[in-house]
């Protein structure tokens, strides 16, 4: 069974930086797409972004688009989420996980970490 194992959040002030990892315990990491999310308390799980496999097209949510970038490195076995600008509005757990196919809907993927929270402060 695969594990996911995220790092790298914190508290910041608004406009700061932050670079979350994900690392996958299983080398067929590869295989597929990899995702982040977020959930703030008392709303739903959003999606933050994607990138596929095996052709790394990236997607976002509309939400973060020109402020966050998601990245993987194989050879390690670890997905990225690098956040620039971050606002309060972007407080939440942050959660990566792994799904089959390209796609931006929760349900779909199948395996998650535990997840690393994420706070901004104005």
């Amino acid at each position: 069974q695969v594990r996911l194992v995220e790092s790298g959040g914190g508290l910041v002030q608004a406009g700061d930086s932050l670079r979350l990892s994900c690392a996958a315990s299983e080398r067929t990491f590869s295989a597929y797409s990899m995702g982040w999310f977020r959930q703030a308390p008392g709303k739903g799980r959003e999606f933050v972004a994607t990138i596929t496999w095996p052709s790394n097209r990236i997607y976002y949510g509309d939400s973060v688009k020109g402020r966050f970038t998601i990245s993987r490195d194989n050879a390690k076995n670890t997905v990225y989420l690098q956040m620039n600008s971050l606002k309060p509005e972007d407080t939440a757990v942050y959660y990566c996980a792994r799904a089959g196919r390209t796609t931006m809907i929760s349900s779909d993927y199948d395996t998650w970490g535990q997840g690393t929270q994420v706070t901004v402060s104005s």
